[in-house]
């Protein structure tokens, strides 16, 4: 009797363990399981829209569900670092190198959109003998003692503060949004004010004025590479789109093409997804096709 309890012990403990491991293969919670969902990083920045609305479209085509998450660039890398976002498409390096440096093991330079995008200081080319920061020195009065920029915490609000320290300029920044601060540069130029700010390509803002970007003997605002970076879990947890990542890229023009769309009033999505019917090839090139 005692022998025929025992025997019936085991195999019932033989069933359960055997359940067991049948539930964690149809819950999805055995090793290897892919990530579904690809999480954007998005700065309010209107370079940052078409390159994220056509790898998202592409990632869907994919079979992955995509999220967008608004944020400016320091809480975008910090999500990164922390495993919350997946994926940043509008890295200006060395620009963010601050943050680059700070979250370095958890961050991976995964491919360049494009390699040399102008940025730094721009004033309208009426101002004929303001070609360089050097030339801004002891005329700060004529721009209101005022440089504008973009929001606080931005890779190039933090270089502006070191140039106003660097050349000792009796200047002080004013942040804003991107559309605030260039609300207030396009008043001034209307009437045809000194006025300096922050500029970058690609943006509309050269093609709707005619300004320059000013030059500089320190190294400031050296040309800008436009790079993708991910965190360094999508690698292993979703290996496709990882390798469609570390294959992107897309010209300065053609984005620059797509922000002018989508501010004269296109859809993002469907601006995104011209591109996308009238560049397969390359979309194709992209996938490993």
């Amino acid at each position: 009797m005692k022998k025929i309890l025992f025997v019936t012990m085991i195999a019932l403990i033989v069933a359960v363990l055997a359940a067991c491991g049948s539930d964690n293969e149809e819950t999805g919670e055995a090793s290897g399981a892919e990530q579904e969902t690809i999480t954007f990083g998005v700065t309010p920045w209107t370079s940052t829209v078409p390159p994220t609305k056509i790898a998202g479209l592409i990632l869907k085509d994919m079979g992955y569900e995509v999220v967008e998450t608004s944020a400016d660039a320091g809480s975008v890398y910090t999500g990164l670092s922390r495993g919350d976002l997946d994926v940043f498409m509008d890295a200006w390096l060395p620009m963010h190198d601050n943050y680059i440096n700070k979250y370095e093991d958890n961050l991976d330079l995964t491919a360049v959109s494009y390699p040399e995008a102008d940025t730094g200081w721009t004033v309208p080319t009426y101002m004929e003998d303001v070609n360089s920061l050097e030339d801004l020195k002891g005329r700060e009065d004529e721009f209101g003692n005022e440089f504008y920029g973009i929001e606080s915490g931005a890779g190039a609000s933090i270089e502006s503060d070191e140039i106003l320290k660097a050349y000792e300029f009796d200047m002080e920044q004013i942040n804003s949004s991107e559309g605030g601060m260039l609300a207030q540069a396009q008043k001034m130029m209307a009437d045809e004010e000194p006025v300096v700010f922050y500029g970058w390509r690609p943006h509309t803002m050269f093609n709707k004025f005619d300004l320059k970007v000013l030059t500089n003997e320190q190294g400031f605002f050296e040309t800008s590479s436009v790079e993708v970076v991910t965190n360094t879990e999508l690698k292993e947890n979703a290996p496709e789109a990882y390798e469609f990542l570390s294959n992107w890229n897309i010209s300065l023009d053609d984005v620059e093409e797509m922000i002018v769309k989508i501010e004269e009033g296109g859809d993002p999505e469907e601006v995104a997804q011209e591109w996308i019917d009238n560049n397969q090839d390359k979309v194709d090139e992209m996938l490993g096709k």
